[in-house]
């Protein structure tokens, strides 16, 4: 794998450059609710030298009904500085999560304009199991000053997917265990239908990882797409259960140069719980 500071870097990467003065490392670790882990207690037992826990469902619109919608910007502001993360610094995202959550994290950022975050290829798994050092203290926080552009493109509302849907401008990929996809499995959400968006394609986000965590290489991840027939020449909308494995999509596309993408924050959850939205069933 090649390290791109502005998408994945390999644990070797981050631990050449751990005490770099500009670096900031988050743990952006989030468990499903019905795994019973929780993600900050994990973290103050064990967390990779410096890093700084980001809670999804904290740092999140709590204005909105549906789960972990993107902050507001002055929510951000607010939270990266007094986390000590500001301009100029190179923000390296990991979670030990089996949803790879750190890629919400990463997407978040650039949704905010700060296009210097990259995500741990392997996350906390892979770097435990190199035996590298781990700390059960969070660091010493100080304010920095941050600025943020908003990049309104980078996220998309139900409105604006029933469009893509109906005119099929764009394609929609779903990050969703393809038997949930189907209509086949319960959503784990208690309320809503089953099924997908209509035209919308599948790619399951765990087919793009290797079996040791980390992310498949651009001819890996180009033969997912375009076996589940996504046009890669076409802008993507990605979409999930709540907008946290769609933003492995994100990353993916990212990776592969694709930059006409954004993310449906709300997600089935969303789209679900409408009974007056169509759905699709099996692979239509």
């Amino acid at each position: 794998m090649q390290d791109d500071p502005k998408t994945l870097v390999s644990t070797d990467w981050l631990a050449a450059h751990l005490k770099d003065p500009d670096l900031r490392v988050i743990d952006a670790s989030w468990h499903m609710p019905a795994t019973g882990r929780d993600a900050r207690a994990e973290y103050m037992v064990a967390h990779v030298p410096s890093a700084r826990f980001f809670d999804i469902d904290a740092i999140s619109d709590s204005r909105s009904e549906l789960p972990h919608m993107a902050p507001p910007t002055e929510l951000f502001i607010s939270r990266m500085r007094a986390m000590g993360i500001g301009d100029g610094h190179q923000v390296v995202v990991y979670d030990n999560s089996d949803v790879r959550s750190a890629a919400r994290v990463w997407w978040t950022f650039r949704l905010m304009g700060k296009t210097d975050v990259a995500v741990l290829d392997g996350g906390f798994a892979k770097w435990q199991a190199e035996g590298r050092a781990v700390e059960d203290m969070p660091p010493m926080l100080r304010d920095r000053h941050i600025t943020v552009q908003r990049q309104a493109g980078l996220v998309r509302d139900v409105t604006q997917v029933a469009a893509a849907s109906k005119l099929a401008d764009h394609e929609i990929i779903d990050a969703r265990s393809s038997e949930r996809f189907r209509g086949e499995a319960p959503e784990p959400r208690p309320g809503l239908r089953s099924g997908h968006i209509p035209g919308s394609k599948n790619i399951p986000h765990g087919r793009l990882f290797n079996a040791d965590g980390t992310m498949r290489d651009e001819a890996g991840l180009r033969a997912e797409f375009e076996a589940a027939g996504v046009d890669l020449s076409m802008p993507a909308i990605t979409t999930c259960g709540s907008g946290v494995t769609a933003a492995v999509l994100s990353l993916a596309l990212e990776r592969l140069g694709h930059r006409r993408h954004s993310l449906y924050d709300g997600s089935w959850t969303e789209w679900g719980s409408f009974p007056d939205l169509n759905i699709a069933t099996g692979d239509a």
